[in-house]
């Protein structure tokens, strides 16, 4: 598994690496080096389609589920399973970090990802953080506003939830490097990325208290400021 999965990073890091002179051939790279950030929402009315059916469905199936788990799951169970599934991302941050050559993040995610998988047993345990090595989240849509890439109109997917184009394009690439898919059988893939999906949704139940007003516009908005956030590192100063 150790060599499969070493050979799968070694290649999508190679085709990942293959897509900046494209991005160079397209115009993509600004003079200035920073990101056209976009918060136009010209499908509106189709995104409030997606964000309802999305809603709908979280109501039924999604919500109920979570607030099962979060009802009988003890809060430390929950962190290590927290924990476990973020370790996993270590590897998507690593991978990013080095496409926008910011090597001092590569490393540290790197290191995260051997001390937590080793020391901290599988991940359960971040032992990484309190030694001083701090996590830096990173995905392709961010290496794509580094490189001047443009944001983009603010689209809602099916299932996936609130996106901006360019953070939509960035889903393939990452899905490249979930840890997720190397497990087996194939069957257990399913059932670790279920196990992620109800953890991560758990962990949303007490913030659904904060959403005031229409709550299509709230959420947009929230997601739009955490990726300016994430690219600038700066709280945008105006509501949108």
């Amino acid at each position: 598994m150790r060599r499969a999965l070493a050979a799968n990073l070694k290649n999508t890091l190679k085709n990942m690496v293959k897509l900046i002179p494209t991005l160079l051939l397209a115009g993509y790279i600004s003079t200035a080096g920073a990101a056209v950030v976009s918060y136009d929402d010209p499908w509106e009315r189709a995104n409030r389609a997606i964000f309802s059916f999305n809603h709908t469905l979280d109501d039924y199936t999604l919500r109920p589920v979570a607030r099962g788990y979060d009802a009988v799951t003890p809060k430390p169970i929950q962190q290590l399973v927290t924990n476990f599934f973020s370790n996993l991302g270590e590897i998507r941050n690593a991978a990013n970090a080095l496409l926008q050559f910011k090597g001092g993040e590569a490393l540290a995610s790197v290191s995260r990802f051997g001390i937590n998988s080793t020391i901290g047993m599988l991940g359960l345990v971040d032992v990484a953080t309190p030694l001083g090595i701090e996590q830096q989240y990173e995905d392709f849509g961010l290496t794509l506003a580094h490189w001047g890439s443009p944001s983009g109109p603010y689209i809602v997917l099916p299932f996936l939830g609130p996106r901006t184009l360019r953070s939509g394009i960035g889903l393939l690439p990452d899905s490249m490097l979930n840890l997720q898919g190397q497990f087996e059988p194939e069957r257990n893939q399913w059932v670790v990325r279920g196990v992620d999906i109800v953890s991560t949704r758990s962990s949303l139940l007490s913030a659904e208290d904060l959403i005031v007003g229409d709550s299509y516009t709230f959420v947009r908005d929230a997601y739009l400021q955490r990726r300016e956030y994430l690219i600038t590192g700066q709280l945008p100063e105006d509501d949108f």
